[in-house]
């Protein structure tokens, strides 16, 4: 057997088309096919594949879209329908049961194809209309005041955690004193004081709006300083700040984007109960005025619930349907958006 020739594996490797350094032309991971290469994923990403599997929270989040386009089309609703909030359809007669049929005029005689929902009591409102026009009146309340409560929030719970000291100190306490205010107390005292002085509708809407998100913003405050406590410590932080960025750099492109996933999680459940406090205050008669809303319909139909109990359940049934959507949406986008999450 002579040593010059070549070995059997090279027979073996020149017949297959291999080279020497075990792959051959075909083979060169340079030239790859780009479809079979590894992609990796975002965050994002996986965040909508995981929140895709929980059909409940994609359930949820369908009926929030529905309201917000009922809310933002409440005019052109109306127009369809030809019926507005404001007018009257009874005899004028102050009478809650209808002359004819000896019904109570609301929910029952009241349904027809004119008034699908029927007619509220004594005032002959069309009920439908009411309920159209009250989710505008909730959404906006509570859209507002949750963007206050943010707004107050992440800038000083960013604040009160990357730079600590006498600002964390201040900021820290000023959160506790707020936490433990009998904030509806001071609500139905400011209300009433200011309608006295001043009975714009205008102002008393923005009142509520200032109220429900200056007493929440300390809810989001703490948690986003805590976060920011933990994100300062980063290494990604420390290099920024090693190549000499700035804070404000650094809290505006480092630690910001780190917050999106807690922030978005309390925005979903923070319009909930600001949708609720607006429902409570106009059911105690410190509502808006001159304008539709749930909880004013909640406060009118307690007068007539044995004459007309459907009038009562209807705008509680909104109310339900709309807190318990953006509850269970806000559980599922928590779930999707948690990295130890197995889902």
């Amino acid at each position: 057997m002579s040593l010059s020739g070549p070995t059997e594996f090279e027979a073996v490797a020149a017949e297959s088309g291999l080279t020497g350094s075990g792959i051959g032309p075909e083979d060169d991971l340079t030239s790859a096919d780009p479809q079979g290469a590894i992609a990796g994923r975002s965050l994002t990403s996986i965040a909508w594949r995981r929140l895709r599997r929980d059909k409940v929270a994609l359930a949820a989040g369908i009926v929030i879209v529905l309201l917000v386009l009922v809310a933002a089309l409440a005019d052109v609703i109306s127009a369809v329908y030809g019926q507005t909030p404001s007018a009257q359809h009874n005899t004028g007669t102050g009478s809650v049961i209808n002359d004819v049929t000896g019904l109570p005029l609301g929910a029952f005689s009241g349904i027809s194809g004119t008034h699908w929902l029927g007619v509220t009591p004594l005032s002959g409102q069309d009920i439908l209309m009411n309920l159209v026009y009250g989710a505008r009146t909730s959404l906006s309340v509570s859209i507002l005041a949750t963007a206050l409560s943010l707004v107050l929030g992440i800038s000083l719970g960013v604040i009160a955690g990357y730079f600590r000291g006498w600002a964390d100190t201040i900021i820290s306490r000023v959160m506790d004193v707020l936490l433990s205010f009998p904030t509806l107390l001071f609500s139905i005292a400011l209300i009433t004081v200011v309608s006295y002085i001043n009975s714009d509708p205008s102002l008393r809407y923005f009142i509520i709006v200032f109220v429900l998100g200056f007493f929440a913003f300390p809810y989001i405050g703490r948690i986003v300083r805590g976060q920011v406590l933990s994100l300062r410590e980063k290494e990604f932080v420390e290099a920024a700040r090693s190549l000499g960025a700035g804070s404000a750099r650094i809290m505006a492109r480092e630690i910001a984007p780190n917050l999106f996933g807690p922030i978005l999680v309390y925005t979903t459940l923070s319009i909930p109960n600001n949708m609720l406090g607006e429902a409570g205050l106009s059911f105690l008669g410190l509502g808006l005025i001159g304008v539709p809303s749930w909880g004013q319909m909640l406060a009118d139909a307690g007068g007539y619930l044995q004459v007309d109990p459907f009038y009562l359940f209807l705008p509680g049934l909104a109310i339900f349907i709309a807190v318990l959507a953006f509850n269970l949406f806000g559980d599922g986008l928590r779930d999707a958006l948690d990295p130890k999450s197995g889902r």
